[in-house]
């Protein structure tokens, strides 16, 4: 009954969390269960330690967007590959593939990143709607590299720990953001887009001397979290603190007025996260009260007994979820319904995990929600249909991608399995 009563609430445009809260309730009502147990639910599913990492990544995020880092990866990347065919668009790849490692939110990589990108791509002979197409396809690894706010969300729901899940995105984040450089590499070549520029070994220092304080940021808060120094929790802690240090004081790029607009912001987005966290976390429970799990478990072993045939399976679920809705929403929704059947099969909740954010990343530039495509788009100033048109061969490389990290599970395990 919550199923469908969430779904036509979504058919409404509603927002998801108005959705899941109202199914919800009215399934309570009409199972004559007190409403006082979605309460309990809700206060429970926030009363935990890890979830203060999804505000504090993301008010560093901020803090590092409205300052002066995005422009100094910007020009590190491409001192490193300018002197390339098609060198600025590997450069907006891996600038977005260096902020994801920062910010933690593929929409934030994508607005950073091509703000700056997109313009400059432009003047340098690329196409627009190329240039779009780039920044909407580099932004996902924005959700997949470590630190991301979705495998924070899925830890949160699952009980899985979250520096497994981040050991468990980094090589298969790695792996889509430089299978895109290459895609940008061909096109450049074959259509003749862009400037070559001469390498020089001495403007390459100086720009990594100039960023060096940014470029360390992801290796204080990634290195202390594999090396047992800090937990994800208190590493969002510290990169708040360090984001503010280099911000206010080093780099002076911003001011302690701008800081109020700031951690409004950052409060705002993590907000909609935890009230969407909390109503499907009622919503999960009543499922699993109607004995949902058990029944895709049952459908899926009477499809087939095969692993192989359930993660295709998976794949055409979250693949489909997210181009409906945003990773966060589906995370917090699907994740405690399909990981008991996960598990029936032999599969490690940090590979489920890693592999559903992967699935809602490519979500991201899918139509018909497409988040990503409408921030590119909104950037370039040109009709989403110009950049999808132009992103699809980005959307095959990476279901190819997908594919193969689907498959080769030691793409995603090897790295958790060292820790």
């Amino acid at each position: 009954m919550a199923l469908v009563i969430f779904v036509a609430l979504l058919a409404t445009s509603m927002p998801i969390a108005v959705c899941l809260g109202l199914a919800s309730i009215i399934t309570l009502y009409f199972d004559g269960i007190p409403i006082s147990m979605a309460i309990q639910r809700m206060l429970a599913s926030t009363n935990s330690f890890p979830i203060m990492a999804i505000l504090f990544f993301m008010l560093s995020g901020e803090i590092m967007s409205k300052g002066n880092m995005t422009k100094k990866l910007i020009s590190v990347a491409e001192s490193c590959v300018g002197f390339v065919k098609g060198g600025l668009a590997i450069t907006a790849s891996l600038a977005s593939l260096f902020f994801s490692a920062i910010s933690g939110s593929s929409a934030a990589t994508c607005a950073s990143i091509g703000t700056i990108m997109i313009d400059e791509m432009e003047k340098k002979g690329y196409p627009k709607d190329f240039a779009a197409a780039v920044i909407a396809a580099s932004g996902i690894t924005g959700i997949v590299i470590p630190p991301s706010i979705t495998l924070v969300v899925y830890g949160v729901v699952t009980g899985t720990s979250v520096g497994k899940l981040f050991m468990g995105g980094l090589i298969p984040g790695m792996i889509m953001g430089l299978s895109l450089a290459a895609l940008s590499i061909f096109f450049s070549y074959k259509y003749d887009y862009g400037e070559v520029r001469e390498f020089s070994l001495k403007e390459f220092w100086s720009k990594i001397k100039e960023s060096i304080f940014v470029l360390m940021m992801p290796v204080i808060i990634l290195g202390g979290i594999y090396g047992g120094v800090f937990t994800p929790t208190e590493a969002a802690v510290v990169s708040v603190v360090y984001a503010l240090v280099i911000s206010l004081f080093v780099e002076r790029s911003l001011e302690l007025k701008d800081l109020s607009s700031i951690i409004i912001k950052s409060i705002i987005n993590a907000a909609v996260v935890l009230v969407i966290i909390q109503n499907a976390s009622v919503f999960s429970w009543l499922l699993t009260n109607e004995r949902v799990p058990h029944t895709i478990g049952a459908l899926c072993a009477s499809i087939s007994q095969s692993k192989i045939v359930f993660l295709m399976l998976l794949n055409v679920v979250f693949l489909v979820a997210g181009t409906l809705v945003t990773g966060s929403a589906i995370v917090a929704i699907l994740a405690p319904i399909f990981l008991p059947v996960a598990l029936q099969y032999g599969i490690d909740p940090v590979f489920l995990g890693v592999l559903m954010v992967v699935n809602l990343a490519i979500g991201y530039i899918t139509p018909p929600v497409g988040v990503d495509l409408y921030v590119a788009g909104t950037i370039a100033r040109l009709p989403i249909e110009k950049v999808i048109s132009r992103v699809m061969p980005y959307l095959i490389m990476l279901l190819i991608d997908l594919i193969v990290i689907t498959y080769v599970p030691g793409i995603i395990m090897f790295l958790p399995n060292l820790m």
